[in-house]
C-alpha cells in the first residue's frame, strides 16, 4: 500500500512540474530565427507573430536573419541549439526543397526538429519584369521560346527554384536560374530589371505588383484564389495539371519539452485568430492554417520525401 501510494505522489508530483513548465514558459526572451534576408515573406510574417506573441506573453520575441545556403544555415543554427523553446525556426516549404537538393548535411533534417506550430499558407504568384512582353501565360511561354529569360529565387533549392524549375518542365520552356539569398532581395532583382521573372509568393511580390514595379501574370494553385483576386492559375492559362503553394510554420530543437511545444502551438494558432494578424495576412495574400501538434507530428517526413521526388523529375542533382 505504501508503495503504491509513493508512486502515486511520486506520478503526481512529476505531473505538477510538467503543468508548471507549460504555465511558467516564457521566463525570458525567445528568439525566432528567419533563415532569409530581412524584408521577404517568412520575416514579414514572423514579425506579425512575434508582436502577438509579445503582447499575449509580456516577453520580448527577438527575430533574428541568417540568410544563406536556401536556409540551411540558419536551420543549422536552431538544430545545435538548446531544446528548451527560447529558439524556434521560422521554416518555409523551402526548407524540404534544400533538403532535397543536397547529398549531406551536419544534421539530420526531419529529426533534428519538432514542428510547433503552421502559421499560413499561399500560391506563388508567376511576375515579370514590365519590360517583358508578356501578360499571359502563353504570352509568356512564347517569350521563352524566344529568348531565354532569366528567373530569380530565394536561394538553389528552395521552393520557388523548385516551384519554377516544374512549371518550365511542364511548359516545355528552359530558363536561367538565378538564386539570392532570400525572397526579398530576389524581387528588388526582379524589379531593378536584373532578372525577368519570378514565382514567389504573394506576401513577398504582391506590393511590388501593386506599386506597377512588377506585372502578375498568373498563381500557382491549381484553380483562382481569392487571395490575389483577378490574377488566373498557371493551370488554366497554359499548363495544365501545374499546382504548387508555399506554407510558413515554426519548428524546435528535437527534444523540446511536449509541454512547451503546445503551450507555442496554443498561443500562435490563438495569434492568427487576431484582428491584427488577419490584416496583416489579408495585405500579404496569405490565409492563416492553424494546426494542432499531432496534425504537424509527420510534416517533415512527409514534405522531405515529396521534394526529393519533385528533384528527381525536375531533374534537379543534388549537390
Amino acid at each position: 500500500m505504501k508503495t503504491l501510494f509513493t508512486s502515486f505522489a511520486l506520478i503526481t508530483s512529476v505531473g505538477a512540474i510538467s503543468t508548471a513548465v507549460a504555465q511558467t514558459y516564457p521566463l525570458r526572451p525567445v528568439t525566432m530565427v528567419v533563415p532569409f534576408a530581412a524584408g521577404g515573406s517568412a520575416d514579414i510574417l514572423t514579425r506579425g507573430i512575434a508582436r502577438g506573441l509579445t503582447e499575449m506573453w509580456g516577453r520580448s520575441i527577438v527575430v533574428e536573419n541568417r540568410p544563406g545556403a536556401a536556409s540551411m544555415i540558419g536551420a543549422e543554427y536552431v538544430a545545435n541549439s538548446e531544446p528548451d523553446g527560447y529558439r524556434l525556426l521560422h521554416a518555409t516549404s523551402s526548407y524540404p526543397g534544400a533538403v532535397a537538393t543536397r547529398i549531406k548535411l551536419p544534421f539530420d533534417p526531419a529529426a533534428a526538429f519538432v514542428p510547433v506550430a503552421m502559421i499560413a499558407r499561399a500560391p506563388f504568384v508567376l511576375a515579370v519584369h514590365p519590360s517583358v512582353p508578356a501578360k499571359t501565360v502563353k504570352e509568356f511561354i512564347t517569350a521563352a521560346k524566344q529568348r531565354t529569360l532569366t528567373y530569380s529565387s530565394s536561394g538553389a533549392g528552395g521552393s520557388n527554384h523548385f516551384a519554377t524549375e516544374l512549371f518550365g518542365q511542364l511548359a516545355g520552356i528552359r530558363m536561367t536560374h538565378i538564386p539570392y539569398k532570400g525572397i526579398a532581395p530576389a524581387v528588388v532583382g526582379l524589379i531593378s530589371g536584373e532578372i525577368d521573372a519570378i514565382l514567389a509568393s504573394s506576401p513577398g511580390v504582391m506590393s511590388q505588383v501593386k506599386a506597377g514595379r512588377a506585372r502578375a501574370i498568373a498563381v500557382s494553385s491549381a484553380e483562382p484564389t481569392p487571395l490575389i483576386p483577378g490574377v488566373p492559375s498557371i493551370a488554366q492559362s497554359g499548363v495544365p495539371g501545374f499546382a504548387y503553394e508555399n506554407w510558413w510554420g515554426l519548428l524546435a530543437p528535437a527534444k523540446t519539452p511536449g509541454n512547451v511545444v503546445s503551450t507555442i502551438n496554443a498561443a500562435v494558432n490563438k495569434v492568427l485568430t487576431s484582428t491584427e494578424m488577419k490584416q496583416l495576412l489579408d495585405r500579404e495574400g496569405a490565409a492563416a492554417d492553424p494546426m494542432s501538434v499531432a496534425k504537424l507530428a509527420d510534416l517533415l517526413p512527409k514534405e522531405i520525401a515529396l521534394y526529393r521526388k519533385m528533384a528527381q523529375t525536375a531533374g534537379m542533382k543534388p549537390e
